[in-house]
């Protein structure tokens, strides 16, 4: 299977049209269908269903998206790793990141970094820490922003000075809003929003004790912007750790008692980091 191929395939699939996808290819539309129905020979499944005006993945051509997707990126982001300059520290440096006040922190480290490196680049990659993680052992990122709790037996870390505070994101209009803390009892009735990492669901679970098993939740989410949506439109309100500039129609009140989050930068361990990944995780270490 050619990454060439690969390629071809997932502009037919972003396509859905065999016509399109061989102009943007710059290749006939029979060498396009010929490359198609070869790849369908050689897995030995049928990877589109055809109709009139457009093409459709089966079940098994969405699970080579997938996985042609991370074949790509990885391919792409190795050729940026050998693309390096061996006389000007360059190149790209992936980093998955959670929704965390510690972004601050890494944003300040990159704009020094660069300063004093401008031929390297970074991609951020934001999600939260289980998905980060699975990247990671992909190859697809170099480090990851990941805020506790999180298994990082397998990795090589710092450990942030900033802590993330609890609360709940709530409309500026409501009762919950005219406090300056919020309790478990607080949010008795109250439809709630929480996160969807079971690691994290126990640690709330430890703060509202005997309470857990009386709370209602209305949803879960994985990043605070869609739950603040859903806060702005009555679905419930979001427990959440608390970050700048989310809207101006909430207001974000800490639990009492206190509910903090450590953050970790953390990389695999038994993985070399690029040169320009390294000298990264040296300046965050040097200047802090």
């Amino acid at each position: 299977m050619e990454l060439r191929v690969l390629r071809y395939f997932l502009t037919v699939a972003q396509e859905e049209n065999i016509t399109k996808a061989a102009a943007l290819l710059h290749v006939t539309q029979p060498t396009l269908s010929r490359q198609m129905m070869q790849l369908e020979e050689e897995l030995g499944s049928k990877l589109f269903r055809r109709s009139q005006y457009r093409i459709i993945l089966t079940d098994a051509g969405m699970l080579l998206r997938r996985r042609a997707q991370e074949i790509v990126e990885l391919a792409d982001k190795t050729e940026r790793e050998f693309a390096q300059s061996e006389e000007e520290l360059s190149g790209e440096i992936a980093i998955g990141c959670g929704e965390t006040q510690s972004m601050t922190f890494l944003s300040q480290h990159i704009r020094s970094f660069r300063s004093l490196y401008p031929k390297v680049q970074f991609r951020i990659y934001s999600a939260n820490a289980d998905d980060i993680k699975e990247r990671m052992e992909k190859g697809l990122l170099d480090m990851g922003l990941l805020t506790e709790p999180v298994d990082i037996g397998r990795y090589a870390f710092l450990r942030l000075p900033q802590k993330d505070r609890w609360g709940v994101l709530v409309p500026k209009n409501s009762a919950l809003a005219e406090k300056e803390t919020v309790t478990s009892q607080d949010l008795a009735g109250v439809p709630l929003l929480l996160t969807g990492r079971e690691q994290v669901r126990g640690e709330l679970a430890n703060w509202f004790g005997e309470d857990y098993g009386r709370i209602e939740v209305a949803a879960t989410f994985n990043l605070i912007l869609n739950a603040a949506n859903m806060v702005k439109n009555g679905v419930g309100v979001a427990l959440c750790f608390y970050l700048e500039n989310i809207s101006d129609a909430l207001k974000f009140v800490p639990l009492s008692p206190k509910l903090e989050t450590g953050t970790v930068l953390a990389w695999k361990k038994d993985k070399p980091l690029s040169p320009a990944a390294e000298q990264f995780q040296q300046h965050i270490k040097n200047t802090d």
